[in-house]
């Protein structure tokens, strides 16, 4: 059929293309750069920038990059509210369909692991969160989260990165609600195809670390102890924590705002549980086979990986016009 080539090109462009990776791996400043040569627009697979406030310490890109190419699912939701993967996907697909349909690709761009599952491969049915059982759970700590989902859920082990509380708060949540083992659940995931297709940045890890500690001092440069003062001037003393209140660093500044701690210690600290948070998002997407790792270090910046971006994924290339047909 004449034309149906550059029609399966458009389809293939409509496609997410995913930039996934550790932490100050330099996600943002590449799927900027790849937006704007291929006009594309970028949708936020990072659980803690989907909220307003904190922008230094949950390292949004700066409003000035956001004016350059648009942006979706930042600064979406309150402080107040929750989250999970289940309604990340439910905020996430219509935007990735109205990019699609103004003929525009999609970039998602994070490195929320789960967050970037749930739009790739799709998510089981799951219980929507419980307020009541939260609130239950929230007392408990991550050990004696650990030991119930463990008795209830022996294969977590195995999905879950029993590190990070919050994950491991959620397992431990689907399977009291449902009473069935949550990896159980979410086998649908090795079941179906990718929707789209991605990269995992990659940085030697020293290299990758000296990134981290860096962009620990530029974020104290730019304020953020003014940031995390003025966020915690609009909490009552004894609230409840929230789920955004357990961005990394917040509980380091805020120790040291209450003299409990010294800058240099709480400076310290912040590093040492990004890296840590960042050895558990390699683990992650060294399982994500579907997806391409991208070798980085300090001599490619944004622009070169964008291009190689683009010579590396034939998706991403835009279609070339028609050659007008000869005059008779």
């Amino acid at each position: 059929m004449p034309g149906s080539g550059k029609a399966t090109a458009r389809i293939l462009l409509m496609q997410p293309f995913f930039i996934t990776g550790p932490t100050a791996s330099g996600k943002s400043a590449i799927a900027l750069a790849l937006a704007e040569r291929v006009g594309g627009e970028i949708v936020n697979a990072d659980a803690f920038q989907l909220y307003r406030g904190l922008d230094l310490l949950t390292a949004k890109p700066p409003l000035a990059d956001r004016s350059r190419m648009p942006h979706h699912l930042y600064d979406v939701l309150s402080p107040e509210e929750s989250c999970d993967a289940q309604r990340y996907r439910e905020m996430a697909l219509p935007v990735l369909e109205d990019i699609a349909a103004r003929g525009h690709v999609p970039i998602v761009v994070g490195g929320s692991g789960l967050y970037i599952k749930a739009l790739s491969h799709g998510l089981a049915p799951l219980p929507r969160g419980d307020e009541a059982l939260r609130t239950r759970l929230n007392a408990l700590s991550l050990e004696e989260m650990l030991t119930q989902l463990l008795a209830l859920d022996p294969q977590a082990a195995e999905n879950v990165p029993l590190a990070n509380p919050r994950y491991v708060q959620r397992a431990l949540e689907i399977c009291l609600l449902t009473g069935h083992p949550q990896s159980a659940l979410r086998q649908t995931f090795s079941q179906t195809e990718p929707r789209g297709c991605g990269v995992v940045l990659h940085w030697d890890r020293e290299a990758l670390y000296t990134r981290i500690d860096q962009r620990v001092h530029d974020m104290l440069d730019a304020g953020l102890l003014a940031e995390v003062q003025a966020f915690a001037e609009k909490r009552p003393v004894g609230a409840e924590v929230l789920q955004f209140e357990k961005a990394i660093g917040l509980r380091e500044m805020r120790a040291h705002l209450a003299g409990e701690m010294t800058l240099p210690d709480a400076v310290s600290a912040m590093q040492q549980a990004s890296r840590r948070y960042a050895k558990r998002q390699i683990t992650w997407f060294k399982r994500e086979h579907w997806l391409q790792t991208i070798c980085l270090d300090s001599q490619h910046g944004a622009e070169w990986a964008a291009s190689h971006l683009i010579d590396l994924f034939p998706c991403l290339q835009r279609p070339s016009p028609p050659t007008p047909s000869p005059s008779i």
